[in-house]
Protein backbone atom coordinates (compact mmCIF):
# COMPACT_ATOMS: atom_id res chain seq x y z
CA UNK A 1 0.00 0.00 0.00
CA UNK A 2 1.18 3.75 -0.78
CA UNK A 3 2.36 5.55 2.01
CA UNK A 4 3.68 9.09 2.73
CA UNK A 5 6.43 9.92 5.44
CA UNK A 6 3.68 10.89 8.17
CA UNK A 7 6.17 13.32 9.44
CA UNK A 8 5.58 15.16 6.28
CA UNK A 9 1.63 15.25 6.72
CA UNK A 10 2.14 16.17 10.81
CA UNK A 11 4.67 19.69 9.93
CA UNK A 12 1.89 20.79 7.59
CA UNK A 13 -0.61 23.49 8.89
CA UNK A 14 -3.23 22.14 6.89
CA UNK A 15 -3.13 18.66 8.75
CA UNK A 16 -4.11 20.15 11.59
CA UNK A 17 -7.40 21.99 9.86
CA UNK A 18 -8.03 18.84 9.06
CA UNK A 19 -8.18 17.17 12.72
CA UNK A 20 -10.00 20.21 13.23
CA UNK A 21 -12.73 19.53 10.71
CA UNK A 22 -12.25 23.57 9.97
CA UNK A 23 -15.09 24.75 7.75
CA UNK A 24 -13.06 27.97 7.00
CA UNK A 25 -10.80 25.58 4.96
CA UNK A 26 -12.97 24.17 2.50
CA UNK A 27 -11.90 25.43 -0.33
CA UNK A 28 -8.67 26.38 0.11
CA UNK A 29 -7.54 23.04 -0.05
CA UNK A 30 -8.68 18.87 -0.53
CA UNK A 31 -7.28 16.08 0.90
CA UNK A 32 -7.07 12.18 -0.50
CA UNK A 33 -6.69 8.92 1.43
CA UNK A 34 -5.12 6.55 -0.17
CA UNK A 35 -6.10 3.39 1.74
CA UNK A 36 -9.63 4.53 0.27
CA UNK A 37 -9.18 6.06 -2.96
CA UNK A 38 -11.13 9.38 -2.06
CA UNK A 39 -10.93 13.04 -1.61
CA UNK A 40 -11.95 15.29 0.73
CA UNK A 41 -12.79 18.78 2.07
CA UNK A 42 -10.83 19.39 5.33
CA UNK A 43 -14.59 19.46 7.49
CA UNK A 44 -15.07 15.80 6.24
CA UNK A 45 -16.92 14.47 8.99
CA UNK A 46 -15.55 10.66 8.46
CA UNK A 47 -13.29 8.78 10.40
CA UNK A 48 -9.85 10.68 10.75
CA UNK A 49 -7.29 9.13 8.02
CA UNK A 50 -3.50 8.10 9.78
CA UNK A 51 -1.13 10.92 8.37
CA UNK A 52 0.91 8.19 6.46
CA UNK A 53 -2.13 7.87 4.06
CA UNK A 54 -3.25 11.58 3.67
CA UNK A 55 -1.58 13.87 0.86
CA UNK A 56 -2.96 17.39 -0.44
CA UNK A 57 -4.34 19.01 -3.19
CA UNK A 58 -4.37 22.26 -4.26
CA UNK A 59 -7.63 21.74 -5.95
CA UNK A 60 -10.40 19.11 -6.49
CA UNK A 61 -9.35 19.15 -10.24
CA UNK A 62 -5.71 18.15 -9.22
CA UNK A 63 -6.93 15.32 -6.30
CA UNK A 64 -8.94 13.53 -9.54
CA UNK A 65 -5.58 13.47 -11.52
CA UNK A 66 -3.79 11.88 -9.04
CA UNK A 67 -6.65 9.63 -9.35
CA UNK A 68 -8.53 10.08 -6.71
CA UNK A 69 -12.52 9.83 -6.56
CA UNK A 70 -14.90 12.61 -4.26
CA UNK A 71 -16.13 11.15 -1.00
CA UNK A 72 -19.65 10.16 -0.86
CA UNK A 73 -20.09 12.09 2.54
CA UNK A 74 -18.75 15.79 2.39
CA UNK A 75 -19.36 15.52 -1.49
CA UNK A 76 -16.29 17.78 -2.03
CA UNK A 77 -17.20 18.54 -5.69
CA UNK A 78 -20.18 20.81 -4.22
CA UNK A 79 -18.81 23.46 -2.31
CA UNK A 80 -21.06 26.33 -2.26
CA UNK A 81 -19.15 28.80 -4.45
CA UNK A 82 -17.08 25.86 -5.86
CA UNK A 83 -17.87 25.07 -9.52
CA UNK A 84 -15.80 22.32 -10.66
CA UNK A 85 -15.59 22.13 -14.62
CA UNK A 86 -17.30 18.88 -15.53
CA UNK A 87 -15.04 16.80 -17.78
CA UNK A 88 -16.32 14.97 -21.01
CA UNK A 89 -15.76 11.13 -21.01
CA UNK A 90 -16.76 10.21 -24.75
CA UNK A 91 -18.28 6.34 -24.94
CA UNK A 92 -18.75 3.35 -27.10
CA UNK A 93 -20.48 0.19 -26.99
CA UNK A 94 -18.82 -2.88 -29.14
CA UNK A 95 -19.08 -6.00 -29.85
CA UNK A 96 -16.15 -7.89 -29.59
CA UNK A 97 -15.46 -11.97 -29.98
CA UNK A 98 -15.13 -11.65 -25.66
CA UNK A 99 -18.43 -9.94 -25.47
CA UNK A 100 -19.47 -6.64 -25.08
CA UNK A 101 -16.31 -4.05 -24.38
CA UNK A 102 -17.04 -0.58 -23.60
CA UNK A 103 -14.88 2.34 -24.86
CA UNK A 104 -14.03 5.41 -23.39
CA UNK A 105 -11.63 8.35 -23.86
CA UNK A 106 -10.95 11.45 -22.50
CA UNK A 107 -8.75 14.22 -23.96
CA UNK A 108 -5.43 12.24 -22.97
CA UNK A 109 -6.58 8.98 -24.15
CA UNK A 110 -8.39 5.69 -23.78
CA UNK A 111 -9.73 5.68 -19.56
CA UNK A 112 -11.79 3.20 -19.74
CA UNK A 113 -11.95 -1.04 -21.95
CA UNK A 114 -14.28 -2.46 -19.78
CA UNK A 115 -15.96 -6.11 -20.93
CA UNK A 116 -19.22 -6.93 -19.74
CA UNK A 117 -22.59 -9.15 -21.50
CA UNK A 118 -24.86 -6.26 -20.38
CA UNK A 119 -24.69 -2.55 -21.96
CA UNK A 120 -26.52 -0.79 -18.94
CA UNK A 121 -24.07 -2.52 -16.49
CA UNK A 122 -21.14 -1.27 -18.37
CA UNK A 123 -22.51 2.37 -18.62
CA UNK A 124 -23.33 2.52 -15.16
CA UNK A 125 -20.03 1.41 -14.25
CA UNK A 126 -18.55 3.64 -16.13
CA UNK A 127 -20.44 6.17 -14.38
CA UNK A 128 -19.22 5.08 -10.85
CA UNK A 129 -15.67 5.41 -11.97
CA UNK A 130 -16.39 9.32 -13.66
CA UNK A 131 -18.97 10.28 -10.97
CA UNK A 132 -18.25 13.76 -11.85
CA UNK A 133 -17.73 14.12 -15.63
CA UNK A 134 -19.72 14.23 -18.46
CA UNK A 135 -21.02 11.20 -20.20
CA UNK A 136 -21.67 11.41 -23.68
CA UNK A 137 -22.16 8.72 -26.30
CA UNK A 138 -20.10 8.81 -29.76
CA UNK A 139 -19.41 5.56 -31.55
CA UNK A 140 -18.19 7.65 -34.61
CA UNK A 141 -15.73 9.50 -32.70
CA UNK A 142 -14.44 6.34 -31.31
CA UNK A 143 -14.48 3.97 -34.17
CA UNK A 144 -10.50 4.44 -34.58
CA UNK A 145 -10.03 3.45 -31.04
CA UNK A 146 -12.28 1.17 -30.72
CA UNK A 147 -11.11 -0.78 -33.76
CA UNK A 148 -7.78 -0.57 -32.23
CA UNK A 149 -8.89 -2.32 -28.95
CA UNK A 150 -10.84 -4.79 -31.26
CA UNK A 151 -7.90 -5.58 -32.91
CA UNK A 152 -6.00 -5.88 -29.39
CA UNK A 153 -8.26 -8.04 -27.94
CA UNK A 154 -8.23 -10.80 -31.20
CA UNK A 155 -4.36 -10.44 -30.99
CA UNK A 156 -3.26 -9.30 -27.27
CA UNK A 157 0.83 -9.97 -28.49
CA UNK A 158 0.40 -6.78 -30.49
CA UNK A 159 1.89 -4.27 -29.37
CA UNK A 160 -0.53 -1.30 -28.97
CA UNK A 161 0.64 2.43 -29.45
CA UNK A 162 -3.08 3.79 -28.06
CA UNK A 163 -2.89 6.74 -25.61
CA UNK A 164 -3.80 5.66 -22.16
CA UNK A 165 -5.31 8.04 -19.61
CA UNK A 166 -4.52 5.61 -16.94
CA UNK A 167 -6.06 6.80 -13.72
CA UNK A 168 -5.42 5.33 -9.67
CA UNK A 169 -4.15 5.67 -6.96
CA UNK A 170 -0.06 6.04 -6.88
CA UNK A 171 0.03 2.45 -5.89
CA UNK A 172 -2.24 1.60 -8.68
CA UNK A 173 -0.39 3.40 -11.46
CA UNK A 174 3.20 1.57 -10.05
CA UNK A 175 1.19 -1.96 -10.53
CA UNK A 176 -0.21 -0.93 -14.00
CA UNK A 177 3.31 0.24 -15.18
CA UNK A 178 5.08 -3.18 -13.87
CA UNK A 179 1.81 -4.98 -15.74
CA UNK A 180 2.98 -3.16 -18.98
CA UNK A 181 6.43 -4.35 -18.65
CA UNK A 182 5.48 -8.61 -18.97
CA UNK A 183 6.24 -9.69 -22.11
CA UNK A 184 3.38 -10.67 -24.44
CA UNK A 185 3.50 -14.56 -24.20
CA UNK A 186 4.31 -14.39 -20.13
CA UNK A 187 2.89 -14.59 -16.75
CA UNK A 188 3.71 -12.93 -13.42
CA UNK A 189 2.83 -14.08 -9.92
CA UNK A 190 1.15 -11.28 -7.50
CA UNK A 191 4.22 -11.72 -5.29
CA UNK A 192 6.68 -11.33 -8.48
CA UNK A 193 4.57 -8.02 -9.24
CA UNK A 194 5.46 -6.80 -5.76
CA UNK A 195 8.62 -7.55 -5.34
CA UNK A 196 9.29 -5.58 -8.99
CA UNK A 197 7.57 -2.65 -7.35
CA UNK A 198 9.59 -2.79 -4.46
CA UNK A 199 6.66 -3.71 -1.88
CA UNK A 200 7.81 -7.57 -1.34
CA UNK A 201 4.75 -7.73 1.19
CA UNK A 202 1.93 -5.96 -0.58
CA UNK A 203 0.65 -8.89 -2.50
CA UNK A 204 -2.68 -8.59 -1.74
CA UNK A 205 -2.32 -4.68 -2.42
CA UNK A 206 -1.35 -5.82 -6.19
CA UNK A 207 -4.28 -8.07 -6.78
CA UNK A 208 -6.72 -5.06 -5.69
CA UNK A 209 -4.91 -3.14 -7.96
CA UNK A 210 -5.25 -5.21 -10.76
CA UNK A 211 -8.92 -5.53 -10.04
CA UNK A 212 -8.91 -2.12 -9.97
CA UNK A 213 -7.73 -1.92 -13.67
CA UNK A 214 -9.73 0.21 -15.95
CA UNK A 215 -8.06 -0.70 -19.01
CA UNK A 216 -8.41 -4.23 -20.24
CA UNK A 217 -5.72 -5.70 -22.20
CA UNK A 218 -4.33 -2.79 -22.83
CA UNK A 219 -3.19 -2.91 -18.99
CA UNK A 220 -2.90 -6.75 -19.02
CA UNK A 221 -3.83 -7.82 -15.47
CA UNK A 222 -4.61 -11.21 -17.34
CA UNK A 223 -0.83 -11.89 -17.45
CA UNK A 224 -0.73 -11.88 -13.24
CA UNK A 225 -1.55 -15.75 -11.90
CA UNK A 226 -1.18 -16.81 -8.79
CA UNK A 227 1.83 -18.22 -7.06
CA UNK A 228 1.28 -21.71 -8.38
CA UNK A 229 0.56 -20.94 -12.00
CA UNK A 230 -3.14 -21.38 -11.91
CA UNK A 231 -4.93 -18.86 -13.09
CA UNK A 232 -6.97 -17.40 -10.31
CA UNK A 233 -9.53 -14.27 -10.31
CA UNK A 234 -10.09 -11.86 -12.90
CA UNK A 235 -12.54 -9.07 -13.13
CA UNK A 236 -14.10 -9.88 -16.31
CA UNK A 237 -14.45 -13.81 -15.84
CA UNK A 238 -11.79 -16.58 -15.94
CA UNK A 239 -12.84 -17.63 -19.24
CA UNK A 240 -11.38 -13.86 -21.17
CA UNK A 241 -8.74 -14.33 -19.09
CA UNK A 242 -7.77 -17.78 -20.85
CA UNK A 243 -8.84 -17.00 -24.15
CA UNK A 244 -6.60 -13.86 -24.28
CA UNK A 245 -3.28 -16.24 -22.50
CA UNK A 246 -4.35 -18.56 -25.00
CA UNK A 247 -3.77 -15.54 -27.65
CA UNK A 248 -1.45 -14.55 -26.63
CA UNK A 249 0.65 -17.87 -26.76
CA UNK A 250 -0.52 -18.88 -30.21
CA UNK A 251 0.64 -15.24 -31.52
CA UNK A 252 3.92 -15.35 -29.78
CA UNK A 253 4.54 -18.89 -30.72
CA UNK A 254 3.73 -17.50 -34.54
Amino acid sequence: MNANHPAATLKDARWQRVLARDVSADGEFFYSVSTSGVYCRPSCPSRGAKPEHVAFHSSAEDARRAGFRPCKRCKPDRLAGFVASAEVIRHTIVQSSLGLVLVAASARGACAILFGDDAASLTRDLRERFPAAMLEEDARGLAAIATQISVLIESPATASGLPLDARGTPFQRRVWLALREIEAGRTASYAQIAARIGAPKAARAVARACAANPLAVAIPCHRVVRGDGALSGYRWGVQRKRALLRREAEGCAG
